[in-house]
């Protein structure tokens, strides 16, 4: 029995279902359908639905090309209809884990998506976990769901846990060459969920002795991130105060060939891992009486940066004889990085949050984002003509954007720019610019 769903596998007969299609789900359904494999994409958002049946695309890290070439060759579909999941041999789950308002994990998408898969699922099927959670979640909260189907783990059907590492906007690492980890429930699971992998992507397929391996490993990584940013942004309010550049220090230290990664400051961490995925750890150590304390005050300091930014600009635009109270700041990027379209957990947002109470008249230029929504207001991106300019009364660079912003005309128009991402490092007129 189990050969039968090894062998689709290996052969590509096997019908993949990816459930969720957003910045992790999406491409990984287009490198599936690369590979050869048929895929049909699962949703509850219409929009999406539709937009991907007609060969659009809405994912920065999608060729909109090859999307359209997929879709057109019968390769890739989507749906809102879960009971096409039992025509699927192989089905990934790539749902949001937010946290809630007290930090807790919100398990609620993993949850619903497990039951809807448990109510059709069927002998020889291969479901694989990818969506960031505690180390316990696949073997906890999956795998009892899944068996109420009766069905038995690592006989009927395989069960694994494999992180996703997607990073919007990288050049370089895609999902296609980005190396996977796999942890299954059982060997026969690993064994399964290996097989697919090393058929998807170009890069190795490193598996690991259980679902909780596989988890931690990920939790690992972003939280390894986490403290070292932490660290760096605790040594940017050292420096400044010291009248020392951050920026110069770490470039300094980074000439050292051994024992010193460079990490960099900012307004704070956004995006969809670094500001989560460590305290999914930290809610699961409690269960065995542990308190991941660097992990909890990394946490605390990057969450007060968007506040430090704030108090540096008010100090700036004292020097220039002004409150902030009725400033006319421009917030240049609102996306968590650059030269993306990405607004999850973005410290600009905070920045712009903070200011606004502060009763500073925001305004803000993204040439990734056009308009938005946030605490129940709509903004929208602001043209950045001459006359606008001239009338800003400081900038604040929130997003290290190289492409679509003319700095140099910004620079010409306004009082100062107070760059937190040195994206103005190369600009030889350093007189309006000040660095976090």
């Amino acid at each position: 029995m189990g050969k039968k769903l090894y062998e689709k596998i290996l052969s590509k007969s096997a019908v993949i279902g990816v459930m969720g299609l957003g910045y992790v789900g999406l491409p990984l359904a287009v490198e599936k359908a690369r590979a050869g494999y048929k895929v049909i994409g699962f949703d509850i958002q219409q929009k999406r639905v539709d937009m991907i049946n007609q060969g659009k695309n809405y994912i920065g890290d999608v060729n909109d090309n090859e999307l359209k070439e997929f879709v057109e060759k019968g390769l890739l579909t989507a749906t809102t209809d879960f009971d096409e999941l039992k025509n699927c041999d192989v089905i990934s789950i790539c749902v949001p884990t937010p946290l809630d308002k007290f930090k807790q994990p919100d398990l609620s998408y993993i949850i619903k998506t497990s039951r809807d898969i448990s109510k059709r699922l069927r002998s020889q099927q291969l479901i694989i976990l990818e969506s960031t959670t505690y180390p316990g979640t696949t073997e906890e909260v999956v795998l009892p769901i899944l068996s109420e189907s009766n069905l038995k783990v690592g006989k009927d059907f395989y069960l694994a846990f494999s992180p996703e590492r997607v990073d919007p906007g990288n050049v370089r690492y895609k999902t296609r060459n980005t190396p996977k980890v796999v942890g299954g429930v059982t060997p026969e699971c690993t064994k399964h969920a290996r097989a697919l992998y090393e058929n998807v992507i170009d890069a190795p397929v490193f598996p690991v002795s259980s679902p909780r391996a596989a988890e931690m490993s990920k939790i690992l990584e972003n939280t390894f991130r986490l403290v070292n940013i932490a660290l760096v942004q605790e040594m940017t309010k050292v420096a400044e105060k010291m009248g020392v550049s951050i920026w110069e220090v770490i470039d300094a230290a980074s000439t050292k060939p051994f024992g010193f990664m460079p990490f960099y400051p900012g307004p704070g961490i956004g995006g969809h891992c670094i500001p989560i995925d460590p305290f999914y750890l930290a809610y699961k150590a409690r269960e065995f009486d542990l308190h991941m304390m660097l992990v909890e005050i990394a946490g605390e300091i990057s969450d007060d940066m968007p506040y430090y930014v704030v108090q540096r600009l008010s100090d700036i635009l004292n020097d220039f004889k002004k409150p902030i109270n009725g400033s006319k700041i421009l917030i240049l990027g609102v996306a968590y990085k650059g030269n993306i379209d990405d607004l999850r957990e973005s410290p600009a947002l905070k920045v712009i949050e903070i200011l606004e109470k502060k009763k500073a008249e925001i305004y803000y230029f993204d040439p990734f984002v056009s308009e938005f929504s946030h605490n129940g207001k709509h903004y929208k991106s602001s043209k950045l003509t001459e006359s606008f300019l001239k009338k800003i009364d400081g900038v604040v660079i929130t997003t290290a954007h190289t492409i679509g912003v003319d700095y140099e005309k910004i620079l010409n128009h306004v009082p100062f720019i107070f760059d937190t991402k040195n994206v103005l490092k190369n600009v030889k007129t350093r007189e309006k610019i000040i660095l976090l």
